[in-house]
This record gives structure tokens, sequence and C-alpha cells, in this order.
């Protein structure tokens, strides 16, 4: 059996998670911390920087329905949902100008979803050569761009569509 060592996600271990849904909280309140991270509110979704990325540009996209899978959304959540992911590739291809992309979900925590009661994407760009030493020596993920300048990047490119 071959073993895949991930340990920056230790991060996630043990931490104390604020109450309730973490996506409701920053849809329905504005003035959560965790609000500056949204770079869009497009109709039906919400899509926002992941605090913990893997890359510059990580971002999540979630339905504003609070449901733990893409089958319990009806036609309209599920379109309005898919069109952000698209645009979502669009903006960040346009801005970021990554080399590739990793994109997808996680549904349910065996599947290894931080956030299992509300359905989300995750689209992380990718640039050929992103893979650092340092995560082999020292367990250091290095992410060459802070949180607000990528926030404030996306924020302005995903004002112009």
């Amino acid at each position: 059996m071959k073993q895949l060592w991930a340990p920056w996600r230790m991060q996630y271990v043990g931490v104390e998670q604020k109450p309730g849904c973490f996506f409701c909280r920053v849809i329905e309140n504005a003035d959560d911390p965790d609000a500056e991270l949204v770079v869009w509110r497009p109709r039906g979704a919400i899509v926002m920087l992941n605090k913990f990325p893997y890359n510059p540009g990580h971002t999540m996209i979630a339905p504003l329905a609070h449901k733990p899978n893409l089958e319990e959304l009806d036609d309209r959540e599920f379109v309005d949902l898919m069109r952000a992911v698209r645009t979502t590739f669009g903006v960040i291809r346009a801005e970021m100008h990554p080399d590739g992309f990793n994109g997808g979900l996680n549904i349910g925590s065996a599947a290894g979803a931080g956030i299992p009661d509300h359905v989300h994407f995750h689209v992380v760009p990718r640039w050929s050569g992103d893979r650092s030493f340092m995560v082999v020596l020292d367990d250091v993920r290095v992410v060459n761009e802070a949180l607000a300048q990528t926030a404030g990047k996306l924020k302005r490119a995903f004002g112009e569509k």
C-alpha cells in the first residue's frame, strides 16, 4: 500500500471551530471576520478564498442553500452553483495565469470534507514547479501571496464580470 503524506493538514486537527456553518455565517453576516475572504457573491452562490490555501487563489464555491450534497440542490440552485464554478475557473485563469487547475468537491467527512454539511467546490490554481522543497524538509507549505492581496486581485477581477 502506498501512503500519501500531508502533514500541513495537521493545523485542521483539533482546532476548535466556531459554532454553526462556516459558509452560512459568512452568507448571513457580512461583518463576520471571515467575510473578508469573499471575492464574489453571484446569484445563488458565494465564492471565497480558502483560509488555509494550497496555493494562491484557492477558492471555495458554495450554494447559498445549506445542503450537504449536490443531489439535494434544486435545479436553480445547481445551475447557479455550476455557473459560479465555471466563472471562477475563468476569472482565475485570466487574472492569475496558472498552468493548470485542481478542482472538485469532497462530500462527507469520510471523503475529506472539512465542512461536510454545506456542499462546496474547491478550485486550486496550479503552476509548473509549484511544489517546494520546504514541504519535504520541514512540513512547511510556502504560499507566495498573502490572502488579502489575492482577495483584492480577485475581487477586482470578479467585479469586471
